[in-house]
Order: C-alpha cells, then sequence, then structure tokens
C-alpha cells in the first residue's frame, strides 16, 4: 500500500471543546502532528496577548489547526460523489488544513509587525524546507510538499480546495471564530455551523452556499464582525500588544548602540540584522519570549526595565480615542510636552489603529480584492450574496477603522512638573488629581 494511501489499525481521536472530537486515520496526518514543527504550535497562543483582557484567552495554534483539519475533512466527507469534487485531492485537502499556521512566531501579528515577517511566507518554507514536516510530505509523493504550501499561498490551480482554506467563509474562520469564542468567554463568535456545512457545495472554482443556507451564513458574518469589534480589536489586548511591540523595538535600539546586556537578546541577533534563517525562526516560541522579558526587568536601560516589568505584571498603559489625521497639531504638542517631562514618547505616547471589512463583493483591480460568497439558487445560477442579503448588503465593503492613543498614566501622576502634566491631562480630556 502506497504511503499516501496508508491508513492507521485504529482510528485515533483527540477531544475537543469546540467539535467534540477530531478523527484521525491518515498515517500522513498523524505523522505531520507528531513533528516537532507542528508540536511546536502547541507553544504560541492563538490570541497572542488577549489572555491579558480575557484571561481564558490560554489556547493555542496547535488546538486551532486541529481544528481546521476536522472542519475540512468534515466537508469533503460531505462532497463524496458530488459534481466538481475529486476525491483525489482529499489529502492535499487535509494536509493544507492541519498546516496552513505552521509559520506563525510568538505573539503572532505582533512579531512580525516589529521584525516586518510573514507567517505565511514561513509557514511555506518549512513546508517546502528542509524539516520532518517537509520529508512527510515527501512521502506521499515527489512536489506533494509544492502543492500544499501552494494551496496555503492561494496560487494552487486548484481553486476549490483553496477556497476550502482560504475564502470569506473558509473553515480557518469557522473554526476560530468558534474557539475563540469558546476560550474568551463571550457568545459573539457563535452561528450554526453544521447548517453551513450541510448547505456547501463544490464547484469548479470554489465552495458555494445553498440559498437556503443564506441566513446561517448571514450569522457567521455578523459573528464575524462582532468578534473583531469586541474581541480581536479590545483596546485593553492592543495596549499590550503596544508594549510588547516596543519591548523589542528598544532592544533592538539597545543592541544597535552596543548596550551590554545583562542577558543578551541571541535568539533575536539574527532578526535584529536580518539575517535570520528557517531554524532561527523554528527555535522562537513563547516560552523563550517570556524568559527574556522575565530577565529584561532586572537590566540597566530603565526603558527596557520598565515595559518588561509592565507586560510581566500587567501594568498597561491607558488609552484614550484619538485620530491623528484630525489632530496632527495636537499630536505634535504631547510630543513635545512628554519630552519635556522626560517620558520618552517614542516608547510612552503611541497611536494603535485597527480596521476591518467584515465581507466584501468582487472589485476587479483592487488592492486585497475578495472572492465574495456565492448562493446557488433553485434554478442553479449563482448569486452574489449581498444581491440576496439586505443583512449582508447593509455592510458590504464598509471598512470601519478605529485609533486609539496609548500612554502610561501612572508616569504622569507620579511626575514631579505637575504644571506639564496638567496641560498633558487636559488635552488628554482626563480628569483627576496628578
Amino acid at each position: 500500500m502506497a504511503y499516501k494511501d496508508e491508513q492507521l489499525h485504529e482510528e485515533k481521536v483527540f477531544k475537543d471543546p469546540v467539535h467534540r472530537y477530531v478523527h484521525v486515520r491518515d498515517r500522513v496526518i498523524w505523522d505531520l502532528i507528531a513533528t516537532p514543527e507542528f508540536q511546536r504550535l502547541r507553544r504560541i497562543k492563538q490570541l497572542g496577548t488577549t489572555y491579558l483582557t480575557f484571561h481564558g484567552a490560554e489556547h493555542s495554534r496547535f488546538n486551532h489547526s486541529l481544528g481546521v483539519y476536522e472542519i475540512v475533512r468534515r466537508i469533503i466527507f460531505n462532497f463524496k460523489d458530488r459534481k466538481h469534487w475529486n476525491e483525489q485531492d482529499r489529502l492535499l485537502c487535509l494536509c493544507a488544513a492541519l498546516l496552513h499556521d505552521l509559520g506563525h512566531g510568538p505573539f503572532s501579528h505582533s512579531f512580525e509587525k516589529v521584525f516586518k515577517l510573514d507567517h505565511e511566507h514561513y509557514t511555506q518554507q518549512i513546508i517546502v524546507g528542509d524539516t520532518k514536516v517537509n520529508h512527510v510530505l515527501e512521502k506521499v509523493y515527489p512536489g506533494f510538499a509544492n502543492e500544499v504550501a501552494d494551496v496555503i499561498a492561494k496560487t494552487h490551480s486548484n481553486k476549490l480546495v483553496v477556497s476550502l482554506i482560504s475564502s470569506q467563509i473558509d473553515a480557518d474562520r469557522m473554526d476560530y471564530l468558534q474557539r475563540d469564542s469558546y476560550f474568551t468567554g463571550v457568545s459573539y463568535g457563535h452561528f450554526d455551523m453544521e447548517r453551513i456545512l450541510r448547505v456547501m457545495r463544490p464547484t469548479e472554482d470554489q465552495v458555494v452556499i445553498k440559498s437556503t443556507g443564506m441566513h446561517a451564513v448571514e450569522d457567521y458574518i455578523m459573528s464575524r464582525y462582532q468578534m473583531y469589534w469586541q474581541v480581536y480589536f479590545h483596546p485593553v489586548t492592543r495596549s499590550s500588544e503596544v508594549i510588547l511591540t516596543k519591548i523589542f523595538h528598544r532592544v533592538k535600539h539597545l543592541y544597535d548602540k552596543g548596550y551590554i546586556f545583562k542577558l543578551e537578546p541571541t535568539h533575536f541577533i539574527s532578526f535584529f540584522k536580518n539575517e535570520e534563517n528557517l531554524q532561527d525562526y523554528l527555535k522562537l516560541d513563547e516560552a523563550i519570549v517570556y524568559y527574556y522579558f522575565q530577565m529584561w526587568q532586572e537590566e540597566t536601560d530603565e526603558v527596557l526595565q520598565d515595559l518588561c516589568e509592565r507586560f510581566i505584571n500587567r501594568r498597561l498603559f491607558k488609552y484614550v480615542e484619538f485620530d491623528p489625521n484630525k489632530m496632527m497639531n495636537v499630536w505634535l504638542e504631547l510630543i513635545q510636552l512628554f519630552k519635556n517631562i522626560r517620558i520618552d514618547p517614542d516608547y510612552y505616547l503611541v497611536v494603535d489603529s485597527s480596521s476591518d471589512l467584515p465581507y466584501d463583493f468582487y472589485r476587479p483591480g483592487e488592492e486585497g480584492e475578495r472572492l465574495p460568497i456565492h448562493l446557488l439558487m433553485p434554478n442553479q445560477e449563482l448569486r452574489e450574496l449581498s444581491r440576496e442579503s439586505d443583512v449582508v448588503e447593509a455592510i458590504s465593503g464598509k471598512k470601519r477603522t478605529d485609533h486609539k492613543l496609548y500612554f502610561p498614566l501612572d508616569m504622569l501622576k507620579e511626575n514631579k512638573d505637575k504644571e506639564t502634566v496638567e496641560k498633558i491631562m487636559a488635552i488628554l480630556q482626563i480628569q483627576g488629581d496628578v
């Protein structure tokens, strides 16, 4: 029997709080889960610093990756014997679903922003590079690893397979909305996934939804909208991300200046020099980062010491509504006032912006164009979702942006220059004695 067809002697299951069970029968999937690169995902939180806002949000990329695999497994089981579905693509779908987040680094998007990295690039590098994951995939047949990487990169010729992993209604989103909702303890991410799975239909280029399932899809899109603004863009979480980002900026600045660290940032030096390789990247996880942050609380540099202590002990920055596009003069004045009282605005006065487009229809040629969700009508015609749904039409193509200004209120209150601090507090419209 060929490796690609090999089944385990008995089905393995992972107990899962969202899907009840994750089922594994394929030897390939079981072997991929056992690789060091996949096991590393146990040490990467799914929601980065969100646990500092929602204390239950301690789940990992490992949890989520298994969940996406399980949803895809169930979708393609339902596709059996349907037109446009080729059973030969089953293993390609399952492997791409399982490995789609393999390249995430510690604290995910915050870490990426600091070092200008792309987790999708690293996902592909892990899959096609000299790794255990690659060795397993290449046993399926030569070139299979490249096919899996192409699906994740959305460059594979089979658009149907790509849409299962990455589209506006894909297994990735369906898992993280429910999983993140469960672990944060909120109800926003709940939607009727069972119904959606039952009304999914394969076409030549993408998954479409039987028109009778439109209301379940409306619910899914609104769930995503609420989760972004109530959980993913929560201002307290963004405060912790600001501090995390500034820690790395400070360490890089000190390293470039020749500062002598008590604990040398060994794991980050190649990133500071833009000379990192795949092995450097794979050595990083959140346990490593926490260790450095813990130790850097004892550094002689006061800024690094303070930022690490804030992050470790959740002493976060306060925030106010602030739009830098409309308040540039105020922004420049605040920078100068912070300098006057010797609080470095580069680290302690930060504007953070978040934006989201909950659903979009096809806009040819526009940056970030998205393949829309199509409904399969009774006459077999395909209709774009927002043309049939008043609910979806109301939010289609509407990008919402939110700006916050973050600063250390405790530092202001402790500063001896009360006159300048009062000016700052007045500008920020903060009440209270200083």
